[in-house]
């Protein structure tokens, strides 16, 4: 490593740092909770200025995976409720408040993959996944139908829980170590189906939101695909664009 000045040719410096600090979460040697050395520490190990260092923690720090305490030093960030669920969460009331969604799992099933599940989880159509259906409330009201997708592979034992919590991607931390550093999302109108329909309390054929999700774990890996189909009325989607 040499100085933290980027080309086109090169990555910069600090960004080269945050992904070997990120590689650290990957692998389980920083756990959830965990006090990081100093930064004089990392800076000592890794060849490398303090500055750098603490560019590259608060790049972290900024992407929700390390939080910061005054006095005390800077910490693996615990897979809070709130913080982790509204990162990925974009229903808003139309009056701007955010509601916190609950969840009433209606089933979990084990099957292939299929084409479409593969394609979007880069395995084979014929690897296992489980599939999870639930329907999510906001103030009491339901208001999306969900289908959760996920690999086998990579979470064997969900189906020895009791129950799956309303913010699966804390669940995703701390029982099976993926934490989802990014998910991309496919938006179009369509009209509720019958079933779709007698969950949500519309009429067949209501205008819905349907959002397509694919999650990806720290290591860019994709490790959920989601399909949910939302009302709209009285809600809308919302992106900070920067």
């Amino acid at each position: 490593m040499e100085d933290d000045r980027g080309t086109p040719a090169f990555r910069p410096l600090y960004r080269q740092v945050r992904e070997t600090l990120v590689q650290r979460l990957i692998d389980g040697t920083w756990t959830p909770g965990m006090l990081l050395p100093s930064e004089f520490q990392i800076a000592a190990e890794l060849g490398v200025s303090q500055g750098t260092v603490r560019k590259a923690l608060d790049a972290m720090a900024g992407e929700n995976l390390l939080v910061r305490r005054q006095g005390r030093g800077t910490f693996v960030a615990m897979p809070e409720e709130s913080r982790i669920l509204f990162q990925f969460f974009r229903l808003a009331a139309d009056d701007g408040t955010r509601l916190f969604p609950e969840s009433r799992v209606h089933g979990l099933a084990r099957e292939p993959a299929g084409n479409v599940a593969a394609a979007a989880l880069a395995i084979g159509p014929n690897d296992e996944v489980w599939r999870i259906d639930r329907v999510r409330h906001l103030g009491g009201r339901p208001v999306i139908v969900e289908e959760i997708v996920l690999p086998v592979a990579r979470f064997p034992t969900l189906a020895e829980m009791e129950d799956i919590p309303n913010n699966v991607y804390a669940l995703y931390s701390e029982r099976f170590q993926i934490t989802i550093g990014r998910a991309m999302e496919k938006l179009k109108a369509d009209a509720a189906d019958n079933p779709t329909a007698e969950r949500l309390g519309c009429a067949p054929g209501h205008p819905i939101l349907v959002i397509e999700r694919v999650a990806s774990a720290l290591d860019g890996s994709p490790v959920e695909w989601r399909i949910s189909r939302c009302l709209t009325d009285g809600f809308h989607y919302r992106a900070d664009l920067r």
